[in-house]
């Protein structure tokens, strides 16, 4: 019989610290996230920057092999990127093990034929620039929805706000859900509700965020987060593993994005960087392995949305009438 002690809720090292005298402050249940996925969890999993279907081949073998449970895969390059074929065994490949795929629409800021993201000031950032890559996006999402993608990913408000706007018309299925990348992701409160009334099913925060600032976030808006529990180095190489149990006490409903620092980036993918992209791929479900090792240590493991749940539940919109 297990002993319950050792499957309660605990921090880290709070058993010896307090031996020590060391004990933190008691938790503040107000701080707590009020909100859980529909049907029940109030943490998913998502394996980012699976490139093409030789990346997910090799993804879905080691999260096999290490027992990770896998809620959702996304890629970074782009829909553009991939031909017909390779979407269509991604999502097959997805699709025999209820996972939710997720592909990036579009051209963006960091590969047109603007100068001003490059600059001190960053510029413009990474939007869809002009009509013509607003265009470009549309054609990806109904080019990846025909092809039977559910989830697409977005770095652009309007870009965010237009697909929503087709979702509703039907252009594209209604059950399509749209995830705003960490690329343009809000960092405080008041913006991130403003994602949700655009459209967003889900919102990548970046992963600098204090617990604080997930609590606030959480008193404005029900929408789910993603957050990567490791960060790559070009969005600040942030690694928060032992702070998984109170990320998503703070800031439930929550995917656990497990990036890779100290790696090269590889967007936008082609079969050049075949080898540093396979390894990538299978050592980010290993850093997953020790995130979930950490929640089962920790005694919160048991809170994990049922696998196959997708859906966000229902949230706030903008009105869509012109």
């Amino acid at each position: 019989m297990t002993d319950a002690s050792a499957t309660a809720a605990r921090r880290p090292g709070e058993q010896a610290l307090t031996a020590l005298g060391l004990g933190a402050p008691a938790l503040d249940p107000a701080d707590a996230s009020p909100h859980s996925f529909p049907g029940g969890g109030r943490w998913r999993t998502e394996i980012p920057s699976c490139e093409g279907p030789e990346a997910l081949a090799v993804v879905l073998k080691e999260a096999s092999r290490l027992d990770v449970p896998i809620h959702r895969i996304s890629q970074g390059s782009g829909v553009w990127m991939l031909t017909d074929a390779e979407i269509t065994e991604m999502v097959d490949a997805t699709g025999e093990r209820d996972i939710e795929l997720c592909l990036f629409t579009g051209p963006r800021g960091t590969w047109d034929i603007g100068a001003s993201v490059r600059t001190d000031s960053r510029g413009a950032g990474l939007r869809a620039r002009g009509h013509d890559a607003v265009a470009g996006c549309v054609e990806d999402a109904i080019r990846a929805t025909e092809l039977g993608v559910k989830c697409l990913l977005v770095a652009d408000e309007g870009v965010l706000w237009t697909l929503h706007r087709a979702r509703e018309q039907g252009i594209i299925p209604a059950d399509t859900t749209l995830k705003v990348s960490a690329l343009i992701g809000p960092v405080n409160p008041a913006s991130y509700a403003v994602y949700e009334g655009l459209g967003a099913d889900s919102v990548n925060v970046p992963s600098d965020l204090t617990l604080d600032h997930l609590t606030e976030i959480r008193r404005a808006s029900a929408a789910p987060m993603d957050m990567y529990i490791e960060a790559p180095d070009d969005l600040g190489g942030y690694i928060r593993m032992y702070e998984v149990a109170e990320l998503i006490r703070r800031g439930a409903p929550l995917y656990l994005k497990f990036g890779l620092s100290k790696a090269p980036g590889i967007y936008p993918y082609g079969h050049h960087m075949r080898d540093l992209t396979l390894a990538t791929a299978r050592e980010r479900v290993r850093r997953g392995r020790l995130a979930l090792d950490l929640l089962e240590r920790h005694g919160v493991g048991g809170a994990m949305a049922p696998l196959g749940s997708r859906l966000p539940g229902t949230l706030k919109r903008f009105g869509t009438s012109a």
